[in-house]
């Protein structure tokens, strides 16, 4: 692995691109926000945390190092998916979201999809089919069709977290017992695909086995028209770049998705709890200690 980063370059390393995108959100952000007067401190670090993470997840060295070894690919996935969305979500201001469900040009388009049932299934969905073998491979050697499935997975799990967090406490909520019930049916559902990575008999992805799909993937991922038959010549395989063989990285990969899957989706039920109570609260008003009966 420290041959093929020594052997990068900028771009390929930091994807400068994407860094100056997120960099233009972010100031954007910060204008409007100023402009409006519309955020908080605490909502303004999120919003900068998530575009750190979309960053971690979409670039930086993870980007390519990811194709070397499935469990860094597998760690920028849950960078972007289950950290980064979130994140976005609890950063944008309340009265963003009332402007958006309020324009009717807006929301009409996705009323169809925009219920909790169709967001279960379209990212858990989209996510298992991204992980059989031969979309996958399929997949990576696209990078336009690779592009447009990560989009998909952005905006399906943005779609899944918005009934989880309920940023908009009226709109589109599912009450809070629901709510958890359901981050509980997202943690059901993600479990096949991760079992099929951590039980298979041996490894199933070309990108991690197979020299010649490996070298036209990293061919994308190279500036300066680096063909496969060069990058082979420089690095050999992915297995003599990486520091676990083939179906060990694979079972590694889903072991850690499906624990940072609970302890994420653990932490979303904690805060899904506490809205709970702060409504519970809201509606009966503080107990004090001159309530409480004295014996």
């Amino acid at each position: 692995m420290e041959l093929l980063l020594s052997s990068l370059g900028f771009r390929a390393l930091w994807t400068p691109e994407l860094l100056i995108a997120l960099s233009i959100i972010a100031c954007l952000y910060i204008w409007l926000t100023q402009k409006t007067r519309t955020t908080t401190i605490k909502k303004s670090i999120l919003f900068m945390t998530g575009l750190l993470f979309i960053y971690l997840g979409w670039g930086s060295p993870l980007y390519v190092t990811g194709h070397v070894m499935m469990t860094l690919h597998m760690l920028q996935m849950v960078f972007a998916y289950f950290i980064a969305v979130p994140l976005l979500l609890l950063g944008i201001p309340q009265k963003w979201y009332e402007l958006i469900v309020k324009s009717r040009f807006a929301v009409k388009p996705l009323r169809f999809i925009w219920n909790p049932i169709t967001a279960l299934l379209l990212f858990n969905g989209l996510f298992s089919f991204y992980h059989v073998p031969f979309m996958f491979d399929t997949l990576m050697l696209s990078p336009v069709l690779h592009s447009v499935y990560q989009w998909a997975l952005l905006f399906a799990a943005s779609l899944m977290w918005w009934f989880i967090l309920a940023p908009l406490p009226s709109g589109y909520q599912l009450p809070e017992l629901r709510r958890i019930f359901y981050i509980f049916a997202n943690g059901l559902l993600i479990t096949p695909a991760c079992a099929l990575i951590i039980f298979a008999p041996s490894a199933m992805y070309g990108v991690y086995t197979d020299p010649l799909i490996w070298a036209n993937v990293m061919a994308f991922c190279l500036p300066g028209g680096a063909g496969p038959e060069m990058i082979l010549s420089a690095f050999g395989s992915p297995q003599a770049l990486a520091t676990f063989d083939a179906r060990t990285d694979q079972q590694l990969a889903g072991v850690m998705m499906k624990v940072f899957q609970e302890i994420v989706y653990g932490i979303a039920i904690g805060y899904v709890f506490k809205q709970w109570l702060k409504k519970e609260k809201l509606q009966d008003g503080e107990l004090t200690i001159s309530d409480i009966p004295q014996s």
